[in-house]
């Protein structure tokens, strides 16, 4: 889909270079400048899954040659992509004005965790930092509960990888048309905040101000449940034809207890009742009675048991390589190239740079 899209992107960590991902799985050619003499983070493999589908050059951005070929990138590129604090790139020359002199139809995309302004634009962060602040951690856990710590997708990816992503898109929609390029400053708080929309949408019902007393936060019927073997189901049967079905497979139908689907002051009550209920069966047993069924219940698997998942294995997920490109396109699923090693491609770049007249 994006196939002639050229995009540079400067070695960071997380949410950059998963949208730099993104794009090399929707087919554009991203060539990811690695910092020369630098080594993957600590635990991280040597060839990183973030970089599949990309071409790396390592570079010294502060050694005046090696500069020069980040320049002529930046010429040769339709966008580019950093995930640095504001201000680094600033000081090594490649910011957006003398980049955007270089190449004023550049779409260039930053990503950071607070933004390029504001009381905390310098200050560290984490995912579940900028979660905090935007208001999505204050749902996330049950009552009585401190907040519970998501996995780094819901801020990181979500809030930030997607909407660079997705800022880069619209930037390079409208450099095609006018020639101009853009800036994209996309922040983790920003998308974070933004996704909230969704909750607020749906009225007071949705969004209390206490926590556990939300429509999606504190039902019985919008949560976790352990069972015998230690093993968890998630269970959300939010509109009536679904708890009905729920009710049914559990043989609760015209239970009195479970009338009321939507009293919070039920709510307790109807817990409890299935917390005892779950407890007495292990997890293959309820994901085998609620299978094919409508009722909105599914066994809460890891990842490897996820990769076996039937569904989740017709759907191609679970390879070596890594989780499969999405969205698809006319049914079709690609498959990028796998991760180079640091470096790789910097003599053939350096070949295709030369031959443009770039250098």
């Amino acid at each position: 889909m994006l196939a002639g899209i050229h995009i540079v992107e400067f070695e960071a960590l997380g949410p950059a270079p998963f949208a730099g991902m993104l794009l090399a799985d929707l087919g554009a050619e991203v060539t990811v400048v690695h910092r020369s003499g630098g080594s993957p983070a600590p635990g991280a493999p040597a060839r990183n899954l973030l970089d599949r589908g990309k071409r790396s050059i390592a570079l010294d951005l502060k050694a005046p040659g090696d500069l020069a070929v980040a320049r002529a990138l930046i010429r040769d590129a339709h966008g580019l992509i950093e995930g640095l604090r504001p201000g680094v790139m600033e000081r090594l020359g490649l910011g957006p004005d003398p980049a955007r002199a270089l190449n004023p139809g550049l779409v260039y995309g930053r990503m950071t965790g607070w933004g390029q302004d504001g009381p905390r634009a310098q200050q560290a962060g984490h995912d579940l930092t900028y979660l905090a602040l935007s208001g999505a951690l204050f749902y996330a856990g049950l009552p009585g509960a401190v907040p519970a710590v998501p996995p780094t997708l819901l801020g990181d990816i979500g809030g930030g990888a997607l909407y660079l992503a997705l800022g880069m898109l619209a930037g390079l929609m409208q450099a095609q048309q006018s020639g101009k390029g853009c800036l994209v400053d996309a922040a983790i708080v920003d998308g974070t905040s933004h996704m909230m929309a969704l909750l607020r949408s749906m009225g007071p019902g949705f969004s209390s101000a206490a926590r556990g007393a939300s429509l999606l936060d504190g039902p019985h019927w919008s949560r976790c449940y352990a069972c015998a073997c230690g093993g968890h189901v998630a269970v959300q049967c939010l509109e009536p034809q679904f708890y009905a079905a729920f009710l049914d497979r559990l043989g609760l139908t015209g239970d009195p207890v479970f009338a009321a689907q939507h009293d919070p002051a039920q709510w307790p009550r109807q817990t409890a009742r299935l917390a005892g209920l779950f407890a007495q069966q292990d997890r293959a047993h309820w994901a085998a009675l609620f299978e094919g069924s409508e009722a909105c219940v599914a066994p809460v698997l890891s990842p490897d048991e996820a990769a076996r998942d039937p569904h989740m294995a017709a759907r191609g997920h679970g390879q070596p390589e890594g989780p499969v490109p999405a969205p698809r396109f006319d049914g079709a699923m690609r498959r990028p190239s796998p991760p180079p090693a640091r470096g790789e491609h910097g003599a053939e770049i350096l070949t295709e740079l030369k031959r443009k007249g770039l250098l």
